[in-house]
């Protein structure tokens, strides 16, 4: 049980409590009746997947005991579990493991009731009088209903139409009127749907489950000299922790010796291991390769990448998808009607004289256990979590139902162009030789010598460029910022310039061979640094370098699969015209809106929305807030590594690949096809049969086998939402 008081300037307090046996839609309802009926309960939110009850009360007006009680009166256990202790998925939902009578005894009963039910029938066809029959079928319908018909009474005392209250009552109904065998057939298949039930809702439980066991227990620090094995939630932020080839990363930290590679894909959802040496970031839960690792810790176990990913998915559960609101609104008039007409049934038509009050009432009583919308209600949740989890392990974080029903039906995405369509670092693309007798090495040589008393980034990519060529790079002397125009230094016993086209105009050097290969590289969105020396009376430009930051490998891709969706890319950067207009002309994208500021893109995201388009915002998640929260889905990239990041969007791609966008676009539209499918199954089913129980044509354990069988088709289709076909 886990308590989290979170004071408003109301008195407000709020209590999430892990609880058991909760199966399916009519447990929610069971519960949130029963905590209403408290005095100062405010809200009551239940996550049937997830197995969690958040509670909002009013701190003072009612303790905490009674929130347990209220709901262990209903006929569910509140589990004891510590904040940092991992739930494991069991027969009854998450939290500790039970006893053996709360593990089997279900499967125990069930299986007594199935072997009476087929003793009573086989006598039955023998001819064997109703003496010896009637007692095995009653004692198989008792034990059939011995979990279901306590949790059906308690259903009733808080007021809840729950299934298993339900099927009590037309199990009852069914031995009154002398149709044990239909009692005990009932009783028996809805013991069995309810067994298989469970199993199908730990499938959906585990997939958040097995994000929860990426993660280690237990962490090597080095204390002292010493390898010391100890609990993750033991060590401080700042110890070295020791991975061994093989082992999982326990702590989010960064590389302070050693060199491995990592596979990230549990975090990231990267295909391929990242390279990890001194300086680098390594994350919870990724799987270290072949090289040993000595990781300083940068977070505590509560605060790694991996809890606020699971945090958000568990989070991400209990908010509801319009389709799931939807449903819920649906069922609360739907099965009230369907009860008030099961008793109109029983009641009006022997009144009237027309057939006995015997056949009526057995329709009514087929009519209530129809009448319960299990596979409705439960198809969109378990759709959605299954959804939800699916797309955690591609490396999508989703923040919720309604973000993941929202992606499938975005028709415009608005893309940053700065370390979302491009790298977010610049490179030397090209080095132009001007001057007759000089190399582009030359070049090169005297550019780095000169821009590595810089902290430019321009500057640091002409030097990377040079030390990756394996240029030899000069020392230089006497250097010089020149404030928006460029640098200078003297090498070899000569002045060398670097910068921009101003710069050479102040100088005399911009020459008509310069002027056109400036304006030549610039038309290409690059941005040009012109090399130039002055020896005595010599002065003369001797070439120039081009930098740019590069398209993403995966970009142009990304941006083709979108438009394949029907969804109109467009690009918002605060960049120059010219420069985003050749990044756009690569990647296929037609509408370009440049030199923006912040509020310019929140102006034009809400310009768009406005138009009735329905809007994907891609930024880096930092200085991108403002559009993201504007926007009907923010989506953030590279997430792992930018905490803001999980907080502001409402997807974060946890990897630096473009890809997972048109890959989260399709999952979203594959849970909306499958949600569709279940809605229109469930109602096709329970129209059928209700107009079969109406007219006579149903019997009793046909209504149940309908029923559960529904629920468990439903189930069994969400469950396919965990594998992303991107």
């Amino acid at each position: 049980m886990k308590e989290v008081t979170d004071i408003s300037p109301g008195g407000l307090a709020t209590c999430d409590l892990q609880v058991g046996g909760m199966d399916c839609a009519s447990c929610a309802a069971s519960i949130e009746r029963s905590l209403a009926t408290l005095d100062g309960v405010e809200s009551v939110r239940v996550d049937v997947v997830g197995g969690r009850v958040r509670i909002g009360y009013a701190k003072g007006a009612v303790a905490h005991t009674d929130l347990v009680s209220a709901i262990r009166r209903v006929g569910f256990s509140v589990e004891e579990r510590r904040e940092q202790e991992p739930a494991q998925p069991t027969e009854q939902g998450t939290g500790a493991t039970p006893g053996f009578w709360a593990r089997r005894g279900r499967l125990s009963v069930t299986i007594a009731s199935g072997v009476l039910l087929l003793i009573g029938l086989l006598l039955g066809w023998a001819g064997a009088a109703s003496i010896v029959t009637t007692p095995l079928l009653i004692l198989s319908a008792v034990a059939g209903g011995w979990f279901i018909v306590p949790k059906g009474l308690r259903a009733a005392r808080s007021r809840a139409l729950d299934m298993n209250f339900l099927m009590s009552v037309a199990a009852v109904g069914a031995g009154a009127i002398g149709q044990w065998g239909e009692a005990a057939s009932a009783m028996f298949l809805f013991a069995v749907a309810q067994l298989l039930e469970t199993y199908s809702m730990d499938r959906a439980r585990n997939a958040i489950q097995a994000l929860m066991s990426l993660s280690p227990t237990e962490a090597t620090v080095q204390r002292n000299g010493q390898d010391l094995t100890i609990p993750v939630s033991e060590v401080s932020i700042g110890e070295t922790i020791l991975v061994r080839p093989g082992q999982k990363i326990p702590l989010d930290g960064v590389v302070v010796s050693g060199r491995s590679a990592v596979d990230q894909a549990p975090i990231t959802g990267e295909s391929m291991p990242v390279d990890k040496e001194v300086g680098a970031e390594v994350f919870a839960g990724s799987i270290n390769a072949q090289g040993s690792l000595d990781v300083r810790v940068t977070k505590h176990v509560e605060d790694t990448t991996l809890a606020r990913i699971i945090h958000a998915v568990e989070e991400a559960q209990s908010a509801k998808a319009p389709a799931q609101t939807f449903v819920d609104r649906f069922a609360r008039i739907y099965t009230p009607a369907v009860v008030a007409a099961a008793i109109l049934i029983a009641i009006v038509p022997p009144l009237l004289g027309i057939g006995t009050w015997g056949a009526w009432i057995y329709r009514s009583l087929t009519m209530l256990v129809v009448a319960c919308p299990c596979a409705l209600v439960i198809s969109t949740p378990i759709t959605i979590v299954s959804g939800l989890a699916g797309a955690a392990r591609a490396g999508i974080l989703i923040k919720g139902g309604r973000y993941l029903e929202q992606l499938g039906a975005i028709t415009v995405v608005a893309l940053d162009k700065t370390g979302t369509l491009t790298e977010g670092r610049p490179v030397v693309t090209d080095v132009v030789a001007l001057s007759r007798g000089t190399s582009e090495e030359e070049v090169l040589r005297l550019a780095a010598a000169v821009e590595r008393h810089s902290e430019h980034p321009l500057a640091r990519a002409v030097v990377e460029h040079a030390s990756r060529l394996g240029v030899t790079i000069p020392l230089a002397s006497g250097f010089e910022s020149l404030v928006a125009r460029g640098a200078s230094a003297s090498v070899d016993g000569y002045r060398v310039y670097l910068g921009n086209a101003r710069l050479m105009h102040e100088r005399g050097l911009l020459t008509p061979e310069l002027e056109a290969a400036l304006l030549l590289l610039e038309a290409d969105g690059k941005t040009a640094v012109v090399v130039a020396t002055e020896r005595a009376a010599q002065r003369e430009p001797l070439g120039v370098i081009a930098i740019a930051d590069q398209v993403r490998s995966e970009a142009r891709n990304s941006i083709a699969a979108l438009v394949a969706h029907g969804i109109k890319p467009i690009m918002l950067t605060g960049d120059t015209q010219g420069t985003a207009s050749a990044v756009a002309m690569q990647l296929g994208i037609n509408e370009v809106h440049a030199q923006l500021l912040p509020d310019d893109k929140v102006r034009i995201v809400r310009d768009l929305e406005a138009r009735g388009e329905r809007v994907g915002f891609v930024g880096d998640g930092v200085n991108d807030a403002p559009a993201l929260a504007a926007a009907t889905v923010g989506i953030a990239m590279g997430a792992a590594a930018t905490d803001v990041a999980l907080e502001t969007a409402d997807v974060a791609l946890m990897a630096d690949d473009l890809m997972k966008l048109p890959v989260a676009i399709t999952l979203s539209e594959q849970v909306l096809g499958i949600i569709k499918q279940n809605i229109a199954f469930a109602i096709a089913i329970k129209a059928v049969f209700l107009v079969l129980a109406a007219t006579g044509h149903a019997t009793l354990w046909m209504a149940v086998a309908a029923d559960m069988g529904a629920s468990l088709a439903v189930v069994a289709n969400g469950l396919r939402a965990r594998h992303v076909n991107g």
